[in-house]
């Protein structure tokens, strides 16, 4: 079974964007079409850019960047689960994205992003530019969560039935591309 990596993007203290990914990696397992993994950039806290080589030669000389290339070269697809800060990404997801580069080669990626009333569509496309010049094949489905605090009963993330079959439909354009793009990943 393919392996899929939940990456949740946000680290600020008390982040809606912990129990978001884990209702999406629930729902991911739940669905049965990867084998689901966590990468919480919060927890790997990988340093600002600390590697003295360009990452497209893949001579990584410190151990947290090793783990992380090991990491993302196991995953055959993404769901990156966003907030927008400022029209954009997480300065944390920049970061995690450009420590590496050929891990990221010919593999999709799929977005969750949350936020105000944009529902931090404008984060995805700003990510858009970047994946792509990673080689990475954003789906068009997605999962776009608008005043993502209405959706919390309790603490615990609730969406609404059209968020979850944003993530169902997303997660079976993601099952596609990831067979489409395999070949392309086996290294000559």
């Amino acid at each position: 079974m393919p392996e899929l990596m939940v990456l949740i993007a946000s680290t600020r203290p008390g982040r809606v964007g912990l129990p978001v990914g884990e209702w999406f990696a629930e729902k991911a397992r739940q669905n049965g079409r990867f084998d689901v993994q966590v990468a919480d950039l919060a927890v790997i806290n990988l340093p600002f850019m600390d590697e003295p080589n360009h990452p497209i030669m893949g001579q990584y000389t410190k151990p947290h960047t090793r783990a992380w290339s090991e990491k993302v070269k196991r995953a055959d697809a993404f769901v990156f689960v966003m907030p927008e800060y400022n029209f954009s990404m997480a300065a944390p997801l920049k970061n995690a994205l450009d420590f590496l580069a050929r891990e990221w080669h010919y593999k999709p990626v799929g977005f969750v992003s949350y936020g105000g009333i944009s529902g931090g569509t404008r984060a995805v496309q700003e990510v858009k530019h970047v994946v792509t010049t990673l080689k990475m094949v954003p789906v068009a489905e997605a999962v776009n969560i608008p005043f993502v605090r209405e959706h919390f009963i309790d603490g615990r993330f609730t969406p609404a039935k059209i968020i979850e079959d944003s993530a169902d439909a997303m997660l079976a354009e993601l099952e596609r591309w990831e067979m489409a793009l395999r070949p392309m990943r086996i290294p000559v």
